[in-house]
């Protein structure tokens, strides 16, 4: 059988799925052998010592009391038949397909679930070389459907897990966008919050220089009195007040109001509501520190942001005013304000 083993080796079969079919199909031909192979095209091969060899040729006369193996065989397969049967080969009565011998019989009965079989006086005639030739090109033939059948399933299986992959990538690319817009986020209150709390300290700063300069000033004009003899001068908000408001009128009529006066006095109104917030300044201060000053009183109000306006006579602050003096600006010796966070 060494021309059937050369055969099946040479149409590119495995040589260990070769040995496996010849064995299986007891070396009975090359049809049984490549039958058998693409049967068992997807499983594994066994230990071809455990694999047993089918029953030889069913050429000679079998006798039951002769040869028990294939009585046992026919009996399998539905045969029935006296002492002494001159059988040449075994015919499947549900199909009509000959057999040489018990064992290939056997394999279709397996493969078709066909249970009838009979002897027959039938010779089988072995395969021509056109023959042989023609079962070659029509094994090739399946095999070359299942491998394009194999391909394609196979295009579709990585098609599909491509898709996932992708859909799993874009997730991911999401997720990710994500997470870097709430730091983002985080990041730009966090220096707000920080720009507030340094706008607040140094509005803290300012007041007690000023409320120093203003300690000392007050300390040195009573010392100067005691010196001079002079009655001590009132730092009180009662004395004060009423000498504001005329001073600054008399400036007014005068067409020099501001000039005169080194401190201006602020009332700061919020436009969303809620108390007002006085304080008094130097009169060369820049509007800025009253934004600084108001971002030290409101964790909402921002330096940066934050508009101030004035009811009489009307008048909106831009930008630029913002490093412009309180003086320049006319709110000398003393303004109300309204301002927008």
């Amino acid at each position: 059988m060494a021309g059937d083993k050369d055969t099946l080796l040479g149409m590119g079969f495995d040589a260990v799925r070769v040995e496996w079919a010849l064995k299986a199909t007891g070396n009975r031909g090359l049809q049984p052998a490549m039958d058998h192979i693409l049967e068992h095209e997807g499983q594994p091969v066994p230990d071809l010592e455990s694999v047993n060899e089918k029953a030889g040729s069913s050429s000679a006369p079998m006798d039951v009391d002769e040869d028990d193996e294939d009585a046992e065989a026919l009996k399998s397969l539905g045969v029935l038949k006296g002492n002494e049967v001159e059988a040449k080969s075994i015919k499947c009565s549900m199909c009509g397909k000959i057999f040489k011998n018990t064992a290939l019989a056997n394999f279709h009965a397996e493969k078709s679930g066909h249970d009838q079989f009979e002897e027959s006086t039938e010779e089988i005639k072995p395969l021509t070389e056109e023959e042989k030739k023609q079962r070659l090109e029509e094994l090739r033939t399946k095999m070359a459907e299942k491998r394009s059948k194999k391909a394609v399933e196979e295009a579709k299986e990585h098609k599909a897990n491509e898709a996932l992959r992708r859909k799993a990538g874009k997730d991911m690319n999401k997720i990710k966008e994500e997470l870097k817009l709430k730091e983002a986020i985080k990041e730009a209150e966090a220096k707000k919050r920080e720009k507030i709390e340094d706008a607040k300290a140094k509005a803290a700063i300012k007041a007690q220089i000023e409320a120093d300069k203003k300690a000392r000033a007050e300390k040195a004009a009573r010392e100067k009195a005691l010196r001079d003899g002079q009655p001590l001068p009132d730092s009180g908000a009662s004395t004060s007040a009423p000498a504001r408001p005329a001073a600054a009128a008399a400036a007014a009529a005068s067409g020099v109001a501001g000039k005169d006066f080194k401190e201006t006095r602020l009332q700061i109104r919020m436009s969303t509501g809620g108390q007002p917030y006085t304080t008094t300044l130097s009169s060369d201060a820049p509007l800025r520190e009253v934004a600084e000053f108001l971002a030290g009183q409101l964790l909402t109000v921002d330096p940066e942001t934050v508009t101030f306006a004035q009811h009489f006579p009307r008048k909106t602050f831009a930008r630029s005013d913002f490093e412009k003096s309180l003086k320049e600006l006319g709110l000398t010796p003393s303004a109300v304000l309204i301002a927008t966070p």
